[in-house]
């Protein structure tokens, strides 16, 4: 099967399957495995990010919303060359990663779209194991399923006793976005109590203002599409009287993969390291301020 991925996740949940050689094409946004580069890009953002702020973001993705143009564009000739028998993408947020209405002219015809749209922590594993049915791969999806459980059991059974503290994880800096859909069972599952923010929701913006008025005990900054280099570089003024920590959003947090079972490890060493070891993922701790900037 000759298959684009135009889905991060879907490219994720691919190489888990060991399906990796069948993939022909992907979206500039498909950065892992790093293996990923040496495939055609038949998508890429039309959002140039490297040089802006997150203010500045979030500013242009607001501003093309409202005037209904896709931020991605996708190669209908590329396309039409690689003759794939499947298209993966979403319809779950048109920021994210390309949606199916941006395929609307620019698939072969007679190729299959297959869109995938997790919303909650039990929807991204099914998905696993539908798309690798769907690839004629049900046991390999069914055992990665069976690790992102085992995985995410383990956390929630070593802080099953411990206290809970109030966390507000931010999938966007400038302003704060409330973490939303899987996010809030991956805190509790970690042992946190969520705030803001209810699983399986869309996350909305708020301010870091009504943040605080929470009082979390911890903020996990985990921005949507990020790096933890890239969001440590848009929070050189960011000074919160809390502790906060920078985190690998784009790999761990904000992609509906099998790497979110790492994502509920690592926070539940951040909430509580005595009791779930260090998994070894990037994360660093911002000076705590007496007040907001």
């Amino acid at each position: 099967m000759r298959i684009v991925s135009l889905l991060p996740s879907a490219t994720d949940i691919i190489f888990e399957l060991g399906l990796f050689d069948s993939l022909v094409g992907i979206s500039d946004d498909c950065n892992w495995p790093p293996e990923a580069a040496s495939k055609p890009l038949v998508a890429r953002t039309t959002l140039d990010a490297s040089a802006l702020s997150s203010a500045e973001i979030d500013a242009l993705v607001s501003e093309s919303a409202s005037e209904s143009h896709s931020l991605y564009a996708v190669d209908a000739e590329l396309m039409d060359e690689l003759q794939p028998d499947l298209v993966i993408t979403q319809d779950l947020c048109d920021v994210c990663a390309v949606s199916s209405g941006d395929l609307a002219t620019a698939c072969p015809i007679g190729t299959e779209v297959y869109s995938m749209n997790p919303r909650t922590l039990g929807d991204v594993i099914e998905s696993v194991v539908a798309l690798a049915e769907r690839l004629g791969e049900r046991e390999r999806g069914r055992a990665v399923a069976t690790r992102m459980r085992a995985t995410i059991d383990e956390v929630r059974s070593a802080v099953a006793d411990r206290p809970r503290p109030r966390v507000f994880v931010a999938e966007w800096i400038d302003p704060p976005y409330c973490s939303g859909h899987w996010l809030p069972e991956m805190v509790d599952a970690a042992g946190g109590t969520n705030v803001l923010s209810r699983p399986g929701e869309l996350s909305f913006a708020t301010s870091w203002e009504s943040v605080l008025a929470e009082r979390p005990d911890v903020v996990v900054l985990a921005a949507c599409g990020f790096s933890v280099d890239q969001a440590l570089g848009r929070t050189a003024d960011l000074r919160l009287p809390v502790r906060t920590v920078v985190v690998d959003g784009d790999a761990h947090f904000s992609r509906p993969a099998p790497r979110l079972a790492d994502g509920v490890r690592q926070l539940g060493h951040l909430l509580h390291s005595d009791a779930v070891p260090d998994p070894g993922f990037p994360a660093y701790e911002l000076p705590v301020a007496t007040a907001t900037r």
